[in-house]
């Protein structure tokens, strides 16, 4: 009897660890195996969020430049000599016919005085042959004196006129010569480092100078865009004259403004890059030759939907923000960007002014998500303006 019962009782075990197992394989409705309940929604994701202006935005192409002197000069000598004196001071502010350095002018001086006497001696002997000829000539009718006599006399007469017409040339080289000893700036500007000192000799064949003097003011910008940007800067310039404007290195101080002068006439074939140069008045002497600096060429001014850089992704299909709906969840839109500046963007379509979108929290972020958006703080909607130029 108790055998009959253990064999029941392990076919019915059987029976169920096959029902089991066929259940597993079928699957089993999640109602079977639990109470419906109503389901539980997502937890909406905090971001942080800001409201799409509509402003003025400036147009501007950006490239890194270098600050050119309008004017450089290396004053050498022109003749040889002890310098007697240097007249300047390193870093002096000049101006066009200031004393610079002074050569000893006696030399020079008594190769003048030479000239001088030697002019006067032939001018008395050309007086004299003067005289002779018109003797000779009244002598001559009268048959008193050749005909051959006078001839001679006409020659020696214009003899000495060239020897004076020599003298006087001799004279004015000796004045230039003398001129050299003084030497002056030839334009206003700064003056380098001294190159000669007080007492040295020095030659017109040495092939250093005294000193450098630069023209501060105007100065010059010379920069490089791409090709690219070529027929909208034309374009520009047809409707007046387009403003560039020098920031530092890190493009965070305004350096100057000032007026673009010229385009190269050749475009760059291995960087493909047009140079570009501006004219600045530079009255503060904020920019100085050799500098590096940021040039801003503004072509214009429009208005449209501004945002952040930080709203903007970039996908496979271009760049795209993620848009808050009235329902609080989010969708993708895609966006053409016209420019952008200083973190900032002007968008030419997909977003218009009044929006709400995503600044940060990206990330977590899919469409259709739940948000819930804080307010951008202050500090982070003004932080691009101040880390660039306006």
């Amino acid at each position: 009897m108790n055998h009959r019962k253990l064999l029941i009782a392990g076919l019915f075990a059987s029976w169920l660890a096959a029902a089991g197992i066929f259940l597993w394989y079928e699957g089993i409705p999640f109602s079977i195996v639990k109470p419906t309940s109503s389901a539980v929604p997502a937890r909406p994701v905090s971001v942080s969020a800001d409201v799409v202006k509509e402003h003025e935005f400036a147009i501007s192409r950006v490239g890194l430049g270098t600050v050119q002197a309008y004017n450089t000069v290396t004053l050498k000598v022109r003749v040889d000599g002890e310098v007697k004196k240097i007249a300047f001071r390193e870093g002096q502010d000049v101006q066009a016919g200031d004393l610079i350095a002074q050569i000893d002018p006696r030399p020079y001086e008594a190769q003048l005085h030479q000239a001088e006497a030697d002019k006067a001696r032939d001018e008395a002997l050309l007086a004299n042959a003067k005289l002779d000829l018109d003797r000779y000539s009244k002598l001559a009718v009268k048959e008193f004196a050749t005909r051959q006599s006078v001839d001679t006399q006409e020659a020696l007469v214009a003899q000495y006129q060239a020897a004076i017409a020599h003298d006087l040339a001799v004279i004015d080289n000796a004045r230039v010569q003398l001129g050299y000893t003084t030497i002056v700036s030839p334009l206003a500007g700064r003056t380098g480092i001294r190159l000669i000192d007080q007492g040295n000799i020095v030659h017109a064949s040495d092939s250093g100078g005294l000193v450098v003097v630069t023209q501060m003011a105007p100065i010059s910008v010379i920069f490089a865009l791409p090709q690219k940007y070529l027929p909208e800067i034309i374009d520009a310039m047809r409707g007046g004259t387009l403003v560039v404007s020098a920031y530092d290195q890190d493009d965070r101080v305004k350096l100057g403004e000032g007026r673009l002068e010229l385009i190269d006439n050749q475009i760059d074939q291995g960087t493909g890059s047009i140079r570009l140069k501006a004219i600045f008045q530079n009255r503060d002497g904020q920019l100085w030759p050799g500098q590096f600096v940021s040039a801003h060429l503004l072509l214009g001014v429009r208005r449209g939907p501004i945002v952040p850089d930080a709203a903007l992704q970039s996908g496979p299909n271009g760049s795209y923000a993620y848009v808050a709906r009235r329902d609080s969840t989010v969708e993708i839109r895609p966006v053409r960007i016209a420019a952008s500046r200083n973190g900032e963007a002007l968008i030419e379509s997909g977003l218009a002014a009044g929006e709400t979108i995503v600044i940060d929290g990206h990330y977590k972020l899919r469409p259709g998500t739940r948000i819930v958006a804080a307010a951008l703080p202050a500090s982070g909607r003004t932080a691009s303006t101040a880390q660039g130029p306006k």
